[in-house]
């Protein structure tokens, strides 16, 4: 190959990483938040859910839920690098189920992470949105009971993503 067929070959795979690249920032959730919020959102759940083991069953990773007929077994502990990829994995799909709201689908996917996605669809948070209303600070930090009563972590969690997370 001679050297002028290198050149070119390596301004072809330029242009092609470039329409690649081009075509990922415009996908259909990636145009609702940056890669650097992912990775925020990421952080703050791996912070408040840790790394579950065998005794925290039927959560595995950080704080999946064993769904009937996933591969896991009672007692699975994953890896960091397992449970890593399955909470992005779990994440993105949580975040495309709210990408009609754009820029708010990351704040949602994050607040369904905890509490799952039936109860954020009924929430005041999803309401307000809704009705075109953003001011959802008060409703969002306020999904922080467990077992009825607040929850002093689960706000604490609630106020970080919020401030995090939260794009005006």
């Amino acid at each position: 190959m001679t050297l002028a067929m290198k050149k070119l070959l390596i301004i072809l795979m330029l242009a092609i990483a470039s329409i690649n690249g081009a075509y990922a920032r415009t996908s259909s959730h990636s145009s609702n938040y940056t890669a650097s919020e992912f990775e925020q959102a990421v952080e703050l759940i791996k912070k408040y859910e840790t790394l579950h083991t065998a005794k925290n069953w039927p959560l595995i990773g950080y704080g999946h839920k064993v769904q009937p007929g996933e591969k896991y077994s009672r007692g699975t502990t994953l890896s960091e690098s397992q449970a890593d990829a399955l909470l992005r994995k779990d994440l993105k799909k949580l975040v495309d189920l709210y990408k009609s709201y754009g820029k708010d689908s990351l704040l949602l996917g994050v607040l369904a992470y905890n509490v799952g996605p039936g109860r954020v669809n009924k929430s005041s948070v999803v309401n307000l949105l809704k009705q075109g209303n953003r001011d959802i600070k008060q409703a969002f930090e306020s999904m922080c009971r467990y077992k009825g009563k607040v929850h002093k972590q689960i706000h604490a969690r609630r106020v970080e993503e919020y401030k995090a997370l939260f794009r005006h």
